[in-house]
């Protein structure tokens, strides 16, 4: 049973004030009445300066721009002026494009991305049987034009919504791609899009009782599905369990705990650290798999994979296999506003039992093995799956 200390509610008020007029600025001092301050003037400058600029935009700006184009516009500003890619305001169509891609279908090419730390668009993973995985796009990519157009970082999702489209049409990609000992190479690829249905769980018995379960992505249906799969390999008479958490972007923090209470016996699965030191424990009770465990990872396994793999590494409940993962160590919180816009956060970071935080590190597996380039991991492949074929070499060695 996982036992969860209470949430920190975290609010938003969000204050527009409009001028009619314009005004001078270095005139402005402190609202008062008779010798009450009601707006410190520090306050008042900051709120006048918004509608100065507002009113001045409005009345010289040579371009109509609406009313909720400026909010937006100010709205998005005050999420950039945090300086952290992982921290958006979204508009309403943005904040329903972004709920699609974890709880639904879409059209698309199938590819997880991230703003890197240099301002480039940076491939997390491709996400399995989709036109980005085979069109060879690789984690770590990093894609700088769409469509011939140039963008960054600080405008990922426009570039993720012009990615995005109808189903048989096509969009190109302009991708930079670091080769060890080389320069980057620059490659431009035409994929078509294709409805992107996204499955979180695939499993199979190999090697005659070896359970093989292929997490995708930790979505909201990941923990039920999980369990099923599981359970059938169980009842196949499942011996020892390979869970394979590459190129798996991440997801829901909640739902990863619940597996991961499946798995490792009475522990401490993750905590996560507000900035003001509060702490939230997800906890493991007493009941735990009780099989030879080998957890798969590459550069493309991020977030919730991260999470889940660090609790087995740290309580010794199975071995880590592949190459580090991708060292993303802070969590978001998501919230929809009134009108259908919403926004995530950065509101803590998290550290797995050993009160180890791995962003920007990563986990370093047990077993450090690395899949060449033009071999495609899975059990589709798997005699060519050198990752794979040594999670089996270990388990057949403890069984």
């Amino acid at each position: 049973m996982i036992s969860k200390k209470k949430a920190i509610a975290i609010g938003l008020v969000l204050v527009l004030l409009t001028a009619a007029t314009t005004f001078a600025l270095d005139n402005m001092v402190q609202l008062t009445i008779g010798s009450k301050v009601i707006i410190p003037k520090n306050q008042l400058d900051n709120e006048s300066k918004v509608a100065y600029l507002e009113q001045y935009i409005k009345q010289n700006y040579l371009n109509e721009v609406t009313e909720e184009e400026m909010l937006d516009g100010q709205l998005k500003g005050l999420f950039d002026s945090l300086d952290d890619p992982y921290s958006v305001y979204m508009t309403k169509s943005e904040f329903d494009d972004f709920m699609d891609q974890t709880e639904g279908s879409y059209g698309g090419i199938g590819v997880i991305v991230t703003p890197g730390d240099d301002n480039f668009i940076t491939v997390v993973s491709p996400i399995e049987d989709t036109p980005g995985e085979k069109a060879g796009i690789k984690p770590g990519d990093k894609i700088i034009k769409v469509n011939d157009k140039e963008f960054f970082a600080k405008n990922m999702d426009e570039a993720v919504d012009v990615m995005k489209g109808e189903p048989g049409t096509d969009v190109s990609l302009t991708i930079l791609r670091e080769l060890e000992g080389k320069e980057p190479e620059e490659i431009t690829v035409t994929l078509t899009r294709k409805q992107i249905r996204l499955i979180s769980v695939k499993s199979q018995m190999i090697e005659g009782n070896i359970g093989y379960i292929r997490i995708i992505q930790f979505d909201e249906l990941v923990y039920d599905d999980f369990k099923k799969h599981l359970s059938e390999l169980q009842d196949k008479g499942m011996e020892s369990l390979v869970i394979d958490l590459r190129n798996n972007p991440g997801g829901l923090l909640d739902k990863t705990a619940k597996i991961a209470d499946l798995l490792i016996g009475e522990s401490d699965i993750v905590y996560t650290e507000t900035k003001n030191g509060e702490r939230d424990y997800y906890k493991s009770d007493e009941d735990k798999l009780g099989l030879p465990l080998v957890v798969l990872v590459n550069e493309g396994s991020a977030s919730a994979s991260e999470i889940l793999s660090g609790a087995i590494k740290d309580t010794n409940t199975g071995t880590i296999v592949g190459t580090t993962t991708f060292g993303k160590g802070i969590v978001q919180r998501i919230q929809q506003l009134n009108d259908g816009s919403g926004f995530k956060i950065t509101v803590s970071e998290y550290f797995t039992p050993s009160g180890t935080n791995i962003h920007g590190t990563g986990i370093k597996p047990d077993v450090e093995i690395e899949l060449p380039e033009d071999v495609q991991g899975g059990i589709d492949n798997i005699d060519k799956d050198i990752q794979l074929q040594k999670a089996i070499e270990i388990l057949k060695e403890k069984m």
